[in-house]
């Protein structure tokens, strides 16, 4: 860093800096046209018709690269036997990046991706690539941010932008290449800073404070957020992932024990029906839409019940959420219980939680979804008790 403030090139500096004042105030103006998009022919629009002495980005091959058929006449085991490992390495860092790059896009646009399709996908077009010479590539969060910031809301998008990278490939490389690497870097600075989890970190100081090293008192999902964050710009993205996850399964699989054992001491769960529910209200059955959970709520539970809006027959106004077997929810989980509220309330639906547990309870008071979506007086200790409530 020293180093670097003695050396600043103060153009490319000026390059990089206009163009992140020309993305956030170009907002202020008008949405319609995207501001990226601006930046970017505004300013190298600018340095071009200046003839200023700035770095351009790499220049871009032109024409379509030939196939390397002789990969399949001349093939042999030995030959490949080398670069297993590597390419399974390979594999695993461009199937988590796709992934994470296809959860990003799913908060951002509310969908939920495929996952088989994705990696389908990205195994075909990497095998195709390979053939002519290509490297293997993965969904890129920054290249998806800025498409979805651009407007970009649908396959239709990802298959324009495929399209334009050909013709750029085939007609304009040397134009392209003239683009200043300033600019380039000052909207992935921007890009960079939309993609940070601010909801995530603003919890950091709230979240429980569940396991215990000596005197200090830590809350297990900052450990290994923290963990993984350290071994991933210090080590290795897949080692740290992988790590990462390990660790989670661990905590989980331990904090669900002590939760399962705990909670059926106070109440056996049984596999039949709810049978409370048979001497429901015919006249409301239409009106009021029960919802049963069954586990607790986490980051592999999550895409389920994101959908529950979705399942909301026609004319229900009230959803009754039943939570008595539901004992843990992680961060994730709490994350997906609010927007589905915000979903609801923004479709007029009342929500009623029913059962709902200890530790459910206070991970949803830290964020106020407690009472700021759920009031007290909406939430009863029993079916029967919101069925007593109906009848006054």
């Amino acid at each position: 860093m020293p180093r670097a403030l003695r050396n600043i090139n103060w153009l490319e500096l000026f390059l990089a800096l206009g163009t992140i004042i020309i993305i956030y105030g170009f907002k202020r103006i008008t949405k319609a046209v995207p501001s990226t998009l601006v930046a970017l022919i505004v300013m190298s629009g600018g340095a071009i018709a200046l003839g200023l002495d700035y770095k351009p980005i790499e220049k871009i091959p032109e024409g379509l690269p030939i196939p390397q058929l002789n990969m399949f006449s001349n093939f042999s085991l030995n030959s490949i036997s080398p670069y297993v490992f590597t390419a399974l390495a390979l594999s695993l860092l461009g199937a988590i990046d796709s992934l994470l790059t296809s959860v990003v896009a799913d908060n951002m646009t509310k969908t939920k991706h495929n996952p088989n399709k994705e990696l389908v996908g990205q195994g075909i077009g990497n095998s195709i690539a390979a053939v002519f010479g290509g490297i293997p590539g993965a969904g890129a969060t920054i290249r998806t941010v800025v498409n979805i910031n651009a407007g970009g809301k649908t396959r239709l998008s990802g298959m324009i932008a495929g399209v334009l990278l050909l013709f750029i490939l085939l007609a304009l490389g040397p134009i392209a290449s003239k683009i200043p690497a300033a600019v380039l870097s000052g909207i992935l600075i921007t890009v960079g800073i939309g993609v940070m989890d601010y909801k995530g970190l603003r919890a950091i100081p709230i979240l429980p404070k569940d396991i215990t090293l000596g005197p200090i008192k830590l809350s297990s999902e900052v450990l290994i957020m923290f963990i993984v964050l350290i071994l991933s710009t210090f080590w290795d993205l897949i080692f740290a992932v992988g790590i990462g996850l390990l660790i989670s399964c661990l905590m989980f699989m331990k904090l669900i024990g002590d939760l399962t054992a705990e909670h059926s001491e106070l109440n056996t769960l049984k596999e039949e029906a709810w049978l409370d529910e048979i001497d429901f209200p015919k006249n409301l059955k239409g009106e009021v839409f029960i919802k049963q959970i069954k586990g607790p709520l986490f980051f592999g539970s999550t895409s389920e019940f994101q959908q529950l809006y979705k399942q909301i027959p026609e004319g229900a106004k009230t959803v009754v959420i039943r939570l008595s077997r539901m004992p843990y929810m992680d961060q994730s989980g709490l994350y997906v219980m609010e927007d589905t509220l915000q979903d609801l309330k923004a479709k007029g639906v009342e929500v009623v939680f029913v059962g709902l547990l200890k530790q459910p309870r206070y991970m949803m008071e830290r964020i106020d979804i407690i009472p700021d979506f759920i009031a007290e007086e909406r939430i009863y200790q029993s079916f029967k008790a919101y069925l007593s409530s109906l009848s006054k």
